[in-house]
């Protein structure tokens, strides 16, 4: 098992920046790529970036890339989602989630994700 939580989340305006953590207990995080997803109200869930288990690859969602950094320290077992520029269209529950998937497409898709966190919400006022 694997115990995230998820923190850094709150009201911004547009153009803002926010850095949302998550943090993980139980089994090796290290293992585990790790994936930050997000959900609007009334929308499906949606991936916005991935991170593999070494930190050496990452992935963004069109509308993250350019704006969003993922990152890990997997010496403290937390995963960063750095977002700047935010914009309203951003707000939404952010949630992150491990995945013992390791290709690049694979972690790309909620599907292959084994454990999720809580969430935390953003919202982006303009």
């Amino acid at each position: 098992q694997v115990q995230l939580v998820e923190s850094g989340g709150g009201l911004v305006q547009a153009g803002g920046s926010l850095r949302l953590s998550c943090a993980a207990s139980g089994r090796a995080f290290r293992n585990y790529a790790m994936g930050w997803f997000r959900q609007a109200p009334g929308k499906e869930r949606e991936f916005v970036a991935a991170i593999s288990w070494s930190g050496g690859s990452t992935f963004y969602a069109d509308s993250a890339k350019g704006r969003f950094t993922i990152s890990r320290d997997n010496a403290e077992n937390t995963v960063y989602l750095q977002m700047s520029s935010l914009r309203p269209e951003d707000t939404a529950v952010y949630c992150c989630a491990a995945s013992g998937a390791n290709t690049a497409a694979m972690i790309q898709r909620e599907s292959w994700y084994d454990y999720w966190g809580q969430g935390t919400q953003v919202t982006v006022s303009s």
